[in-house]
């Protein structure tokens, strides 16, 4: 290559493009046009990637990086490349040396260069008055009133494909599915044939839809009762197929779609897939199951796969008579076919998008409960089928809680909660047909604990939260998806505090916010309602963001309004929106119907879900006043780098002391970059953002953290278990950017000492963790060693106090596990003497251990060998998944590597849950 192509390869995409049309007249730049979106206008269009226009701000549809495609594109404008700066920096070779006072005589070299950047010159101005929409006439370029000519991509057969846009056109949308699938679990095969029931709009020339790997695709289409053959072409890039219908005019509003095809049952956790499991016998069973959130329904049958397409559906499946057939819809009948095989017949559903239809193969058993007249059961594989009361109990109880608040009684007729041996995701909100982990759905009484109870109840609470958020009321794009999971996760917190006190939800909500707002902190964050596209970028936003922040922001609205307010705001939502789709715009709409826009809820909720980021409010008290300003903060250390025009309308919520009475709570809306707030009286310490309900954190500046510091030490309990953490993460969070010294957070932590709250103590730990690893990144371990001892120390007295018992409420066993934690891995003497003398009775004697501290026992016993290999034998025969990763991690906590070594190799086809976890904790381990 020469010097003029390495240097155009190495200049970014962007300055290649734009230095080829500058000052073009008739190239539309999309970077300046806002509105012009290639994706969604339906008067240009461009073909994506290969053989395309070469257009500015195009997005999704911008060049490749290969310099072929930038030549190509080129080529069709007519232009070649010219890097406008090479002529320039050789400019002194292009002449001999020559005598003063003589003229110069060109060379060769300088003859040849001219006369081509002649030519370039005279071919750029003809291509002035030769590009699209412009007439050459003696008056110049005259714009015509033809639109651009359509370039289409190519299929795989080599004929032109009839769409250009990576979404689906709307002028033909689905009213009806009929599918029937066989899943052969001999073959690894499946077969399906669809009849797909259409809605027509105007005379469209193709019908195009989604489908992914599915083979020997034969089509027709049926109108005005004519039944035409079809040619189906595909496109891979978009995993689209398209069928060019009959020349023939329109007239009919409604067609029907065959397609019958064949495919292989998927190896990975996506589409329609096949995993296999040991069964009582202990030899291996198959069963096929589908996962297709987001974008994996074509995976399976050929369809509209985007939400706003939603339609009814009507199943058939076919299987052998060793096997039982589930769905979404209950089933209706079973045929037995001339091949031995049965047919079940499930009835037609209600209106869903595609993403929501589930179908399992299995030989699963199951366990039954009527609620209400919704018939409610709980799968599982035979072995496993007697740990399925608990979730079969908890789902009762949240389904009515569920129909209760929301005003709308669940609307199927059955709702199916299915422990699949092996799934990536942790759980799935399929419309009736719930799918989980074995984790978070199987609990095994004397194996289990009350954590795993906990996040079963939690995970079995956000899947039917999802009946009504996602499921009744759905997304309309990707972009929405917080809708989705924000609302899911808000409820799942808000149905354990309301059914399930004792589980302590609140604290896993405070340590989840807190997560979020770490990573919300970030450069690299985003909106939670963002532009997606790309299946990349749809996968992407399945993060802390759209769960946690989602619900974050959700809690922060309901403190803002109150409880009541906020339950006739959703009800509202529910109501206007049931079986159709929305966007953020909705939720609003409905919330401002129900407040009468006092508070303007759309208006303030847009400046959190269309910005990144959060506020850090900045608070100076000066007297009875106090100066509230915001910026947004940024986890850098020069911080004051966030973009600084960057408002919120920021609810704030605070409390101050001493004082007595209502007025001692009170809230405050902030619109601006600052604003005063006047107290009734003046306070000797001031908090904000009261039990953390609040989307942002505060600096309260030295005389104010002082003032908090010196009440912590003197009565702690004038703040709650939850601003007691807040206070503890906002000053962490403060001092890693350098607002806020190091020592002022560990004067704050010195209170500890009295401490006695679950929530405190673990965000304390947290935090002084970070400091650990990071000093210990640096290579300053006896700091990092003081910071273990500092907090080690201050949590002794709690420590020496803990029993080896499961006694307690659910809190008070979580700070139990997590402070006998602490002590046995810094090698406390009586820690570990107490781990391993209960290893050796379970060993010896078994004993059973205490359910909250079995993990700690494991990992101490696991550091000898004779244990480590009596937890593995355990570990192969245990049929409690809870159990086994509880036994994983101790066997990960080994400081033997050829053990861990040979763990790696043996258990490196186990790809379950269980395993991954494993494998997480293999990477802490010192390998010797």
């Amino acid at each position: 290559m020469d010097s003029a192509s390495n240097d155009r390869a190495q200049l970014p995409r962007n300055m290649i493009e734009n230095s080829m049309f500058e000052e073009e007249p008739d190239v539309v730049d999309l970077a300046k046009e806002p509105n012009i979106n290639p994706l969604e206008s339906e008067e240009v269009e461009y073909e994506p990637r290969s053989s395309r226009l070469l257009v500015r701000g195009l997005g999704e549809h911008e060049m490749d990086d290969d310099e072929d495609d930038y030549e190509s594109s080129a080529k069709l404008l007519g232009m070649s490349f010219m890097n406008r700066s090479s002529g320039l920096r050789n400019n002194s070779g292009n002449y001999r040396q020559v005598q003063e006072g003589l003229c110069p005589t060109p060379s060769a070299r300088t003859v040849i260069v001219s006369v081509v950047l002649v030519v370039i010159l005279v071919s750029v101005v003809t291509v002035i008055y030769l590009l699209p929409k412009c007439t050459f006439t003696k008056e110049g370029c005259h714009k015509q009133t033809h639109p651009m000519e359509l370039i289409y991509p190519i299929a795989t057969n080599g004929e032109l494909f009839p769409w250009t846009k990576s979404r689906l056109p709307n002028y033909i949308k689905p009213l009806e599915y009929d599918i029937t699938l066989y899943p052969n679990l001999n073959t690894m095969e499946f077969s399906g044939k669809v009849n797909i029931r259409l809605n027509i709009t105007g005379n469209p020339k193709a019908i195009v839809l989604h489908s992914s790997g599915l083979q020997d695709m034969q089509a027709n289409v049926t109108i005005g009762g004519v039944i035409h053959n079809l040619t189906v072409l595909e496109y891979p890039p978009f995993e689209m197929i398209a069928m060019v219908l009959p020349d023939t005019p329109m007239k009919v509003t409604e067609c029907l779609l065959s397609l019958e095809y064949r495919s292989n049952l998927s190896s990975s956790y996506y589409g329609f897939y096949r995993i296999s499991y040991v069964d009582e016998s202990n030899n291996s069973s198959w069963l096929a199951a589908t996962q297709f959130e987001p974008l994996a329904a074509r995976k399976a049958f050929p369809c509209f796969d985007e939400p706003a397409f939603k339609s009814s559906f009507r199943l058939k499946i076919k299987r052998s008579d060793e096997h039982i057939a589930i769905s979404n819809m209950p089933k209706i009948n079973t045929t037995v076919l001339p091949d031995g095989l049965q047919l079940d017949e499930f009835a037609t559903s209600v209106k869903m998008s595609t993403y929501l239809v589930a179908i399992i193969v299995s030989k699963m058993k199951s366990i039954t409960a009527d609620v209400n007249g919704t018939s409610v059961s709980v799968y599982a594989i035979p072995q496993k089928i007697d740990q399925a009361q608990y979730a079969l109990t908890a789902a009762a109880t949240l389904l009515e809680f569920f129909s209760e608040y929301f005003r709308i009684k669940y609307p199927l007729a059955k709702l199916d909660l299915v422990a699949i041996p092996d799934i990536q995701a942790g759980a799935m909100e399929n419309w009736g047909l719930l799918t989980f982990r074995e984790t978070t759905l199987l609990y095994k009484e004397n194996s289990s604990s009350l954590m795993d109870k906990q996040l079963i109840t939690q995970v079995i609470a956000h899947e039917l939260a999802h009946q009504w958020f996602g499921n009744l009321v759905t997304m309309e794009w990707w972009n929405d998806l917080w809708l989705n999971e924000g609302f899911a996760t808000y409820m799942e917190y808000f149905a354990l505090r309301s059914r399930f006190p004792d589980l302590n939800s609140d604290d896993n909500f405070l340590k989840a916010r807190c997560d979020a707002l770490e990573k919300d902190s970030l450069q690299t964050t985003h909106a939670i309602s963002t532009d997606v596209q790309s299946p990349e970028q749809i996968a992407e936003i399945f993060d802390d963001l759209s769960y946690i922040k989602g619900a974050a922001v959700l809690q922060m609205l309901n403190a803002y309004l109150t409880e009541a307010v906020f339950h006739e705001c959703i009800v509202k939502y529910l109501q206007d929106h049931k079986y159709g789709t929305t966007k953020s715009d909705g939720l609003w709409d409905s919330m401002n119907l129900v407040t009468k826009s006092n508070p303007d809820v759309k208006n303030m909720m847009k400046t959190w879900t269309q910005q990144a980021g959060y506020p850090l409010v900045t608070v100076v008290k000066k007297g009875k006043e106090v100066i509230v300003s915001q910026e947004r903060f940024l986890r850098t250390v020069n911080s004051s780098s966030g973009n600084s025009s960057t408002l919120w309308h920021v609810p704030l919520s605070y409390t101050f002391g001493p004082c007595e009475g209502p007025t001692c709570s009170s809230s405050f809306l902030l619109l601006q970059k600052q604003d005063k707030i006047v107290l009734p009286s003046e306070p000797s310490w001031l908090k904000f953002n009261v039990n953390m309900t609040g989307y942002y954190i505060v600096d309260y500046g030295p005389d104010g953290w002082d003032a908090l510091i010196n009440q912590l030490h003197n009565n702690h309990t004038v703040f709650s278990a939850s601003d007691r953490a807040n206070l503890i993460h906002d000053i962490f969070v403060l001092s890693s950017v350098g607002k806020v010294p190091l020592s002022k957070t560990f004067e704050l932590l010195a209170y500890l000492e009295k401490e006695m709250d679950i929530a405190p103590i673990r965000q304390a730990l947290h935090q002084v963790h970070n400091i650990q690893s990071l000093l210990a990144k640096q290579d300053f371990t006896f700091l990092a060693r003081r910071a273990e001892e500092r907090i080690f120390d201050l949590l002794s007295p709690q420590i020496n106090k803990q029993e080896w018992t499961d006694d307690g409420t659910l809190s008070e066993q979580e700070l139990r596990s997590l402070l006998l934690d602490l002590a046995c891995t810094h090698n406390d003497a009586g820690c570990t003497h107490n781990a391993m003398d209960l290893f050796d009775k379970w060993q010896y004697n078994g004993t059973s251990l205490p359910t909250a501290v079995k993990k700690i026992v494991y990992k101490v016993g696991a550091h000898a060998d004779d244990r480590w290999e009596y937890l593995y034998s355990m570990y192969s025969k245990s049929l409690s998944e809870a159990e086994k990763i509880k036994m994983l991690e101790g066997l990960a906590s080994t400081d033997n590597g050829k053990k861990v070594q040979w763990c790696v190799i043996y258990q490196h086809h186990d790809m379950s849950p269980a395993g991954e976890i494993f494998f997480s904790f293999l990477f802490t381990c010192d390998l010797h």
